[in-house]
């Protein structure tokens, strides 16, 4: 049976229930509705996420960089509970007035400094340390290439895809179609680039993988959007699968994964990170 026709008024109102997961907060206007402060650490870096992945791109670059040794690094996380409304405070909203996760504020010099939007928060980290983004003008296009197709494809896959096959309170052919359509066609853009190369933008791990990672590697873990990995046929990439398990090894994305994240087994739950101390006890293994 085919879905329902809507017509839409001539002028839209906010005047009707939105319905999904996020249907309490949802509203068509920017800014703070609460007065309150975010906490603060010592850490040079100051990151207010949840583990979704634009938030677990972030904690993946600086666990990267701890990895490597860089010691400025050193970050407090706090999660920020989008499903509370915590994103519309107004210590969250004069970091991002966008209020979205993740935002940065970099307190390594004498002013403050805010970043938001994950791929500008990578970025911002990759040219502070010179770490992850060639500096080669070819190598360094094809990787920020690599990076924003991500930036580009993550609303498809998310707001699209998984919005209507999970999140949605009705399931509707036309959006699931359209949407599935599009991520296996961005699955199969991957594929067809990992069939060439070893990481996104070539033979060296960079920013554009770490981008992708958090979107991808969950399809094939089984742990996003229900039983997207079976609805969806993911196996059948395997270059993408042979890249995100050779990821999924990294120390540092072991740990980055767990930042910020309020779901799941309890020793893979980390709410708040201030220091390397904190993954004590913790179970890092994402085998899949």
């Amino acid at each position: 049976m085919a879905d329902p026709t809507y017509t839409p008024p001539t002028v839209w109102s906010a005047d009707t229930e939105s319905g999904g997961r996020f249907a309490s907060i949802n509203r068509p206007t920017a800014g703070a509705r609460e007065e309150k402060a975010l906490p603060r650490g010592d850490n040079p870096f100051q990151l207010y996420s949840l583990a979704t992945p634009n938030g677990v791109k972030v904690t993946i670059m600086l666990e990267e960089l701890i990895e490597k040794g860089h010691a400025g690094a050193e970050y407090d996380a706090y999660t920020i509970n989008i499903g509370e409304g915590v994103q519309f405070t107004s210590g969250f909203v004069d970091i991002n007035p966008n209020s979205k996760i993740p935002a940065l504020v970099d307190a390594s010099g004498d002013t403050d400094v805010r970043v938001f939007e994950s791929g500008a928060i990578l970025v911002h980290l990759a040219e502070k340390f010179g770490e992850f983004l060639p500096t080669d003008p070819a190598a360094r296009a094809e990787t920020l290439s690599w990076l924003f197709w991500q930036v580009g494809t993550g609303p498809f896959i998310g707001g699209g895809f998984g919005h209507f096959y999970a999140y949605a309170p009705e399931k509707y052919e036309y959006p699931i179609n359209r949407y599935a359509m599009e991520t296996k066609r961005i699955f199969d853009v991957a594929n067809q680039q990992l069939g060439k190369t070893r990481y996104l933008a070539g033979d060296d791990y960079s920013i554009a993988d770490m981008a992708n990672f958090p979107w991808l590697a969950p399809f094939f873990a089984g742990t996003i959007y229900n039983d997207a990995k079976t609805f969806l046929s993911i196996d059948e990439y395997e270059n993408v699968g042979r890249w995100a398990r050779e990821i999924a090894k990294r120390p540092g994305v072991q740990r980055g994964r767990l930042v910020n994240k309020v779901w799941g087994d309890e020793d893979q739950q980390l709410l708040e990170r201030h220091s390397p101390a904190d993954f004590e006890g913790k179970n890092l293994d994402f085998t899949f």
